[in-house]
């Protein structure tokens, strides 16, 4: 069963509003508590991190490119911050109306 444009916007909304109260799957719910944690505590990861994305039913390579991911997201924010870069004008911020 598909999830229909506006049900799939709804979600996107939901879970960066409030990624730990969206009804996501238990690999999208690991996957979003690892990149949380990466993002935040990268210092402190241990092997017990990626069992629980191995245990969620993910493969290294997914594992793999989702760091490759969380990683050049959290490294283009902080040059882009480092630089003082603003937002393009066409871009509204999430949770706004139009």
């Amino acid at each position: 069963m598909g999830v229909d444009e506006e049900e799939g916007d709804m979600l996107v909304h939901r879970v960066v509003a409030d990624w730990q109260g969206a009804p996501l799957s238990p690999a999208d719910r690991a996957l979003c508590d690892y990149a949380a944690r990466l993002t935040a505590k990268r210092t402190v990861m241990t092997e017990t991190d990626l069992d629980r994305l191995r245990g969620a039913g993910l493969s290294d390579r997914a594992i793999h490119d989702a760091v490759q991911v969380i990683a050049f997201f959290n490294y283009i924010t902080r040059i882009a911050d480092g630089l003082g870069v603003e937002p393009e004008a066409f871009i509204r911020k999430w949770g706004l109306d139009e």
